[in-house]
């Protein structure tokens, strides 16, 4: 067995990365990146140079290609120590056209051209354009470089930051010692509640570990998984903060900040962040805090877009297996009596039935008997989930019905069965023993892939009943052109799947001693 999850694993981590490599391909490769605009309002407001400028550091940040301008490369020899900044802002500005260059900026263009080129880059030199004899709009002159990033550095990027583990080396320029403090007394409770914690100094994160009253009750910002930055969605987050940051009202209580002051707010300590030279910049977080630890969440009294996704399907998940296989075991035993006719009808009717009519159907009912037929944020009771479920329960409930029927009626006219019955053995015994058992091994490997995939949501569902879950996320991706949480939605769903896969072999090996892994069974 275990030489086999290691195959399963090795495999199924190939596999995942070659499905996200073919997803990059699609969406980098073969479609056209000027559709990733069609949303971007900035993109309309921009003119002449300006906009092609924007539109190349704007594919820079989707990851089409990596973009250097003339400006970064000056200040990175600023950096290097080459250049002075008295001797940069002399080479800064480029004439409106090449012969409009003075002999130092020729120069310093002259060998960043040379220095790009020879790295594969396309150097881009765009000349002002004039209205009459002044610069129009956005005519400034631009110099710049560019090139496609292969799909092998584009995947190598993707997965070498795909896990971080934050560090003390993490954060620039911050106050005191860089170093760890543990503590068992949280400072966010104001000094006084026994509640251990981890901090650090140097680090992204101030806290890295803390205990609070939420489940699982410890928490840490230690390790992160960055699944793919959003651009249209949500601009700047994290696909897996999206799927994972509460929602609802602000929970508004008194909190202490580390200044030692009191106040009612919604913020969230235990998130904050470094945020390099907010403290001078904004005399609010002076007040509140005592270094560049200034940027929190807050806090909100809902769930989290995975959360209500996988509140609704577990549950949904559960009764397709608490009605489904009794049902099927009871069609099984009275075969083509009243009951059977009855469950049959119901499987095809659920089966050839399309998923928006039924759903809709269950709505249209649930409304009349005076259920909540949407979800309202800012009055979530427990009725609102009733419609969702039931409307995401019916068809897992039909399939359970038809697939254990049909496998136990298989069962009972196997040669197993006959040799059962003329050894003594009675119905009940065959039946129990044999016929159930044998049959539900089939049924049993899927039990992991239909609890798994309740985190991901189910995209009709959720739109009809507005649950702000994770359904829609890719479709609505797809629609805005978001590549960042395309790939990390697929990366998602592509894990889960192998995972699935995983557990469901052995659980179906648990279930059935006759099924075996291991290479010396063969």
């Amino acid at each position: 067995m275990t030489g086999y999850l290691i195959r399963r694993i090795l495999h199924g981590l190939v596999s995942v990365i070659i499905v996200v490599g073919i997803v990059m391909i699609l969406i980098y490769s073969l479609l056209d990146r000027n559709l990733v605009f069609a949303q971007d309002p900035a993109f309309t407001k921009v003119t002449a140079n300006a906009k092609v400028v924007y539109r190349y550091r704007q594919w820079n940040e989707f990851g089409y290609l990596y973009y250097a301008p003339y400006g970064e490369w000056l200040n990175s020899l600023v950096r290097s120590g080459e250049l002075t900044e008295e001797e940069r802002a002399a080479v800064s500005t480029i004439g409106r056209t090449a012969d409009k260059d003075t002999e130092a900026v020729a120069e310093y263009v002259a060998r960043f051209t040379s220095e790009y080129e020879s790295q594969g880059y396309t150097v881009m030199r765009l000349d002002a354009v004039m209205q009459g004899k002044k610069i129009a709009s956005g005519g400034s002159p631009q110099l710049f470089a560019y090139k496609d990033r292969p799909l092998f550095s584009r995947l190598w990027n993707y997965f070498t930051h795909l896990i971080t583990v934050d560090n003390i080396h993490a954060a620039e320029e911050v106050e005191g010692e860089r170093g760890f403090t543990f503590t068992l007394y949280d400072p966010a409770y104001g000094g006084e509640k026994f509640s251990p914690a981890i901090l650090g100094n140097g680090t992204l994160h101030r806290y890295l570990l803390y205990c609070d009253n939420k489940f699982p009750f410890i928490h840490q910002n230690l390790v992160t998984i960055s699944l793919g930055k959003s651009y249209n969605i949500n601009q700047g987050i994290d696909v897996a903060i999206t799927m994972t940051r509460t929602q609802g009202a602000y929970v508004m209580r008194e909190i202490t900040y580390p200044t030692g002051l009191v106040e009612v707010s919604a913020d969230d300590l235990h998130t904050a962040t470094y945020m390099p030279g907010s403290l001078d910049l904004n005399p609010v977080y002076a007040v509140r805090f005592n270094d560049d630890y200034t940027n929190t969440d807050t806090v909100k009294d809902g769930m989290s877009k995975m959360g209500y996704s996988f509140l609704i399907g577990i549950i949904a998940t559960a009764l397709s297996y608490i009605i489904g296989m009794p049902m099927a075991i009871w069609m099984a035993q009275k075969k083509d009596k009243l009951v059977d006719q009855i469950g049959s009808v119901y499987v095809v009717f659920i089966t050839a039935m399309p998923s928006l009519a039924y759903i809709f159907l269950v709505k249209a009912i649930g409304g009349k008997l005076g259920m909540p037929t949407t979800f309202d944020m800012d009055k979530l009771n427990w009725t609102m989930y009733v419609l969702p479920i039931i409307s995401l329960s019916l068809r897992p409930i039909a399939s359970n019905m038809r697939w254990l029927r049909r496998y136990m009626v298989d069962q009972q006219n196997a040669d197993y069965v006959k040799f059962a019955r003329s050894g003594g053995l009675s119905e009940r015994e065959i039946f129990t023993n044999h016929i159930l058992k044998n049959a539900a091994i089939p049924i049993v490997h899927g039990i992991p892939a239909a609890i798994l995939f309740s985190l991901v949501g189910a995209l009709i569902t959720e739109r009809v009943y507005v649950v702000p879950g994770v359904g829609g996320l890719l479709i609505n991706a797809i629609n805005a052109y978001d590549n960042g949480v395309i790939v990390g939605v697929t990366l998602f769903y592509a894990v889960l799947s192998i995972v699935s896969v995983i557990l469901g072999d052995v659980l179906m090996s648990m279930v059935d001693p006759r099924i075996s892994f291991s290479a010396k069974a063969r």
